[in-house]
């Protein structure tokens, strides 16, 4: 049975599923209703972007620890974003993340998943126009959910979201549920924050 998360809660994966060795991080939003303008353009769909950030002692220490649309697999081969999709449209998971745990390095204790909306000053959209946000965690051997976590607040405002994280701690593995906004306008932005 998946554990149903709350903002700043934390989970042991480990203990979830015993001989856990990868993990699939599946997020998923869809752009809430907006109104029709009688003229002008169309309004342009809100492009949500996923990244992990691969942190030693809390940092990133290389560009290449950034693995997102632009940087799809991780120098290791431990950690691989499954593509881009460009408009959150239809039901279910939007952006996937695969991560081997077992494999992944020692030095990297920690991994952050952050959403990041593409060109959001530009095209003057932001997290209030999104709605059903979530992050589940998945066993990637069993395709079972460990666990979820919806963002229910109201994220008007933010243009990217600090999802959640997770980390190595006396040799499990656990999830935080963080949900937190930021205005960074891309997923380097974001990643200057863990630099």
């Amino acid at each position: 049975m998946s554990i149903s998360l709350q903002k700043g809660q934390k989970v042991s994966l480990s203990k979830e599923s015993g001989g856990l060795s990868s993990v699939i991080a599946a997020l998923g939003w869809d752009e809430a209703p907006r109104k029709k303008k009688l003229f002008g353009p169309k309004p342009e769909d809100i492009d949500c972007d996923a990244a992990a950030f691969l942190l030693v002692d809390g940092h990133i220490i290389s560009k290449d620890d950034v693995v997102y649309f632009g940087n799809l697999d991780h120098k290791s081969g431990c950690v691989r974003h499954m593509g881009d999709n460009l408009t959150g449209a239809g039901d279910g998971d939007d952006e996937t993340i695969y991560m081997d745990l077992a494999a992944l390095p020692n030095e990297y204790d920690k991994i952050i998943v952050v959403v990041s909306i593409f060109q959001a000053r530009l095209r003057e959209q932001h997290f209030g126009m999104i709605q059903n946000a979530y992050i589940r965690i998945v066993d990637g051997m069993t395709n079972r959910e460990l666990l979820r976590y919806n963002l229910t607040e109201d994220y008007s405002g933010s243009t990217a979201l600090v999802f959640g994280e997770i980390y190595r701690h006396n040799n499990e593995w656990k999830f935080a549920a963080i949900g937190q906004g930021t205005t960074d306008n891309s997923v380097a932005e974001i990643a200057k924050r863990f630099a």
